[in-house]
């Protein structure tokens, strides 16, 4: 009976067999069944393999979202505007169509009243031809003008000579006067000396009355002279006062022509200066008149495709610079720019290994290990702004990476968006999580090299590449 229920003990509770124990019932209550020590065994185990996983190696990166762009500004899709306002005459292509640069886009009509004369360029050029006429004239009028002024200037110097000769003999007339003036007055007062004495021996009788008469008739005729050279003078006095007066009559009589003539041909110049200035603006509205008709045919700016219509049928009016459509280049050097914070940015250079992931094709990206990624894509970072854009974020734009066996779809398109990975150094995994568990950026071996620092590497590496093969040859 025993023997039985022990038998069925052992069923109910399937403890492991041992050797001395198993007769024991309360030692087979308390041992450990084989379920909980494998469940032990496999949470050791996992234990294990986690410390092994927080030390295993992880590259650190920093994630941005962007767009698939043209790297060459040129290549980007590029709206093309009306030049002038104008009303739509006709369509010359479709959306979608591939167009060469040149190529007719659309017509327009005008629609400025200033333009719609059909004539007008016939009677600008009529009216630029007839102010060139007057220019001429204005020249020829300042030609004769300039050869007035040289003969008077001439006119006046031998005037001048002349009048000047003139008052030099009145001058001269003068002197003479003057010294024959005192030569009478001495023989006057000789005279009148000879008169006196002989009155003074008359009244005593010394001399008779007939030398005294004769001695005072010369006495008076003395003073007749005298009164003669006096006139004399003064009248030669006269004639070198008016001789003055020409010389300054003339200089005022050339002076007032001359200034006339100066005047009417400041005023012929400023005539033809004037004339000169309406050429010009007539040149200049007939150069921009031809031009502006040239811009009634719109023509594409480069090859590419035409994306979008941007104003729609015949008749529809136009403003000044308002786009009509947008031109695809072919065949764009595609680029992604993606946008990073600025905490991040320092982290980044020029040269960092990008992985892409683009709209449209699925992909399995673990982070920090990119060799399991499947799906992304390579890219190297080409450029880093100098300034932020909205929002505080800075553009980093990404090319292809050639040296990588996958290249980028050729089905991708200007405007794809792109989820991007910068990878930096590789750090623990138990690091990785404590630094996003204090939200710190990530850490780097090294300063990165600025610019100027990778631009004089390339710059040494070609350097060195030359004196290689110098020395080679």
């Amino acid at each position: 009976m025993e023997s039985s229920d022990q038998h069925k003990n052992q069923k109910d509770f399937p403890w492991p067999k041992s050797t001395g124990e198993d007769k024991f019932y309360a030692l087979r209550l308390v041992q450990t069944s084989h379920r909980l020590k494998r469940f032990t065994r496999w949470l050791q185990l996992f234990a294990v393999c986690v410390v092994l996983f927080l030390f295993l190696p992880w590259q650190q990166n920093i994630r941005g979202n962007g767009r698939v762009i043209a790297l060459d500004p040129a290549e980007r899709p590029q709206t093309v505007p009306a030049i002038i306002a104008g009303t739509i005459s006709r369509w010359h292509v479709q959306e979608g169509q591939f167009v060469k640069a040149g190529d007719t886009l659309l017509e327009l009509h005008e629609v400025k009243d200033k333009y719609m004369d059909p004539a007008m360029l016939q009677r600008l050029e009529e009216q630029l031809q007839a102010k060139k006429s007057s220019l001429g004239a204005y020249s020829s009028k300042i030609e004769a003008l300039t050869q007035q002024i040289q003969a008077l200037e001439k006119g006046k110097i031998l005037k001048l000579e002349q009048a000047q000769n003139k008052l030099r003999q009145a001058n001269m007339k003068v002197s003479i006067d003057s010294a024959s003036l005192e030569a009478i007055k001495v023989d006057a007062q000789i005279a009148k000396s000879q008169w006196e004495r002989m009155k003074v021996l008359y009244e005593k009788q010394l001399e008779p009355l007939v030398k005294l008469e004769e001695r005072q008739n010369k006495f008076q005729s003395s003073l007749a002279k005298k009164n003669e050279g006096e006139n004399k003078l003064a009248l030669s006095k006269n004639e070198w006062l008016n001789a003055q007066l020409e010389v300054t009559s003339i200089l005022a009589d050339y002076q007032d022509k001359i200034s006339k003539s100066y005047s009417e041909l400041s005023s012929a110049q400023a005539s033809q200066f004037d004339a000169q200035g309406t050429v010009a603006k007539l040149e200049n509205e007939l150069s921009g008149t031809r031009v502006r008709f040239g811009y009634y045919v719109i023509r594409a700016p480069q090859d590419g495709y035409v994306v979008k219509a941007l104003k729609a049928g015949v008749g529809e009016q136009l403003k000044e610079g308002e786009s009509i459509c947008t031109i695809m280049p072919d065949n764009p050097t595609l680029a992604v720019e993606i946008y990073l914070r600025a905490m991040d940015v320092p982290l980044v250079s020029k040269g960092r290994e990008v992985r892409l992931q683009f709209d449209g094709w699925p992909a399995i990206q673990v982070s920090g290990w990119p060799l399991v990624a499947i799906g992304t894509f390579g890219g190297k970072v080409h450029v880093i702004d100098y300034v932020n854009s909205a929002g505080g974020l800075y553009r980093v734009l990404v090319k292809m990476d050639k040296s990588h066996d996958e290249q980028w779809p050729s089905q991708l398109r200007v405007g794809s968006g792109v989820y991007a990975w910068a990878l930096l150094d590789n750090v623990p995994v138990i690091y990785e999580i404590w630094r996003q568990l204090n939200g710190f950026p990530p850490a780097l071996n090294q300063v990165p090299p600025s610019d100027a620092e990778k631009e004089a590497e390339v710059k040494g590496k070609s350097g060195d590449k030359s004196d290689k093969k110098g020395e080679e040859e």
